[in-house]
């Protein structure tokens, strides 16, 4: 490809796409949407789920599905006009001018293929046959890609397979994938969004060290706006399938042109200094009930041991390790830590779907570990747990009505007194009558938390274990079900045990915070004091990853 000089490297005007969704049905995902990337520069394009960024970098690269088509518009690589470019012609721009990072590692790579032949079948691809390049060459680009990804033991990995890695690991493969041909521009499209906060920070800090050493341009993805403004350049806000508005980072934060824009940052955790109030306490602060003092959950020395691998891998994995948490009636107690650091274990085992090996468990005083079959299930009037994916906690056949009625016809609830009791507890998570018949299919992200918060709130519990229950949303929605949370506490006297990776919404709704590491405890305490004076290296470098700093300086 000829390049003129003054052309971007990648420059997307006016771009609409429509997809075909039945025999004679089409959905616009993109509508006259733009984007333009120069050499050495970050762009990153933001916007909630279903705001089309996906299927407008789609469109830029050539990978829409079948059933979709560019109906208007035009794409440049480095002033040439490749719109209409057949999939053959693209595929040998694919790679050698632009590299491409796909979402999940977990899907992208091949799991029966060893990390070094996914990587080396990328260089063969990417070689022109006029360099001649032997085997043994292309394999030594192969191991410099994962060394240029950031790979240090890179020998071990080359032969490793991909469920050998951790998720970090791995979506540094899918980089040295896309680094293979030695693109000019590196497309990245959500690259960390199923990453711990720590691991995201160091692939965004390579990927920004790549841009510096090789004077990459890059376009990223996301729906995080912390990361967009602490990493770009430029920002490019979609909504519905067109740009709201698009500019340098400090205008965007700054002076937002758009209303859309300004509900993103003000959503933003970074934007708010201090914990999240109830909406309803000042007008009518009678209506809050009074807890009384005292010790919710108690835990003591809990151990949890699991038997991982057969033959001679077999081998031992200490999940919890002598864990010791109190958790105040009433108040919300934060459990935060990396992936492996044993959270959702000790989640479970608080809420009995996990038996720990050793130590003691106790609500309100009284022996988790003693009790029976059937004590547990009396239990769970006290005790409920709300999962961290509501497309997968709720049954996809049922509809509202039966998803927040089923506790109660388990309890013995006649269908009267259930028919009555869904619509009031509807109505507690903001969701109107008009959902009750709908099935989870027809539900936004955040209507399908509210239902599985719901259905959690059907008999009446008095504690709440919520396992990573805002991760999957995005940053509005995430905002809406937090504010949500903390309305419910004020009016029920609820007492929350929420597990978390992200600090940043620790700081907005916890009362006290746990900070775990390998299945063990290794700083506890109330939220401001953890914060504001860490005593753990650990726990310093979480808050140091959490994104979102170059907003929250405005708020300062």
């Amino acid at each position: 490809m000829s390049t003129p000089a003054a052309a971007p490297l990648l420059r997307v005007d006016g771009l609409t796409v429509t997809y075909t969704t039945g025999r004679h049905r089409t959905a616009t995902a993109v509508q006259e949407a733009g984007v333009t990337v120069e050499a050495g520069e970050f762009v990153t394009v933001v916007g909630e789920s279903g705001s089309g960024k996906t299927t407008l970098i789609h469109g830029a690269l050539g990978l829409l599905p079948a059933n979709a088509r560019i109906t208007a518009g035009t794409i440049a690589f480095s002033g040439v006009d490749v719109t209409r470019w057949s999939e053959k012609r693209l595929a040998g721009v694919r790679g050698n001018y632009v590299g491409y990072v796909p979402q999940d590692p977990g899907t992208s790579l091949n799991p029966v293929k060893r990390v070094g032949v996914q990587v080396f079948e990328a260089v063969q691809l990417n070689t022109p046959p006029s360099a001649r390049l032997s085997r043994t060459e292309q394999a030594g680009r192969a191991r410099e890609s994962l060394r240029r990804a950031g790979l240090t033991d890179v020998d071990r990995v080359y032969d490793q397979y991909p469920h050998e890695l951790s998720g970090g690991m791995k979506q540094r493969v899918l980089i040295a994938i896309a680094l293979a041909g030695e693109p000019k521009l590196l497309v990245a499209d959500e690259p960390t969004s199923a990453l711990d906060v720590t691991v995201q920070k160091v692939i965004l800090d390579h990927l920004a060290g790549l841009r510096r050493e090789l004077g990459l341009g890059i376009l990223l993805v996301t729906h995080d706006l912390g990361i967009a403004v602490d990493r770009s350049d430029r920002v490019v806000v979609m909504e519905q399938g067109r740009v709201a508005e698009q500019g340098p980072v400090e205008r965007i934060v700054r002076r937002p042109r758009s209303a859309y824009t300004a509900r993103l940052l003000a959503a933003a955790p970074a934007r708010h200094v201090g914990r999240l109030l109830p909406a309803d306490v000042g007008a009518n602060p009678g209506a809050v009930p009074e807890v009384p003092d005292g010790t919710a959950v108690e835990v003591r020395g809990v151990t949890k041991t699991y038997r991982v691998g057969h033959g001679e891998r077999r081998a031992e994995l200490r999940a919890l390790d002598g864990v010791d948490l109190t958790v105040r009636r009433g108040r919300t107690h934060a459990i935060v830590g990396e992936s492996g650091a044993g959270k959702s274990t000790l989640a479970r085992i608080l809420v009995g779907t996990v038996r720990p090996d050793g130590g003691e468990v106790r609500l309100h005083g009284r022996d988790l570990l003693a009790l029976s079959a059937k004590q547990w299930r009396e239990l769970r009037r006290d005790l409920q747990f709300v999962y961290q994916n509501p497309y997968s906690s709720l049954d996809p056949r049922f509809t509202v009505r039966r998803l927040v009625g089923e506790p109660l016809r388990a309890f013995g609830a006649g269908r009267r007194e259930r028919a009555d009791r869904v619509g009031e507890i509807l109505a507690r998570v903001g969701l109107g009558r008009e959902f009750l018949d709908r099935t989870p299919a027809r539900l936004s992200g955040g209507q399908r938390q509210r239902v599985a918060i719901a259905r959690a709130l059907a008999l009446e519990p008095e504690v709440l274990v919520l396992d990573e229950a805002v991760s999957a949303l995005d940053v509005s929605v995430q905002a809406q079900i937090l504010q949500l949370l903390v309305d419910l506490q004020a009016r029920l006297g609820l007492t929350y045990v929420f597990i978390t990776h992200d600090l940043g919404v620790v700081r907005l709704v916890a009362d006290d915070v746990t900070v775990m590491r390998a299945g063990a405890v290794v700083e506890s305490g109330p939220v401001q004091r953890v914060f504001a004076e860490p005593a753990h290296d650990y726990t310093r470098r979480l808050l140091a990853a959490v994104p979102g700093e170059r907003i929250g300086q405005e708020v300062a």
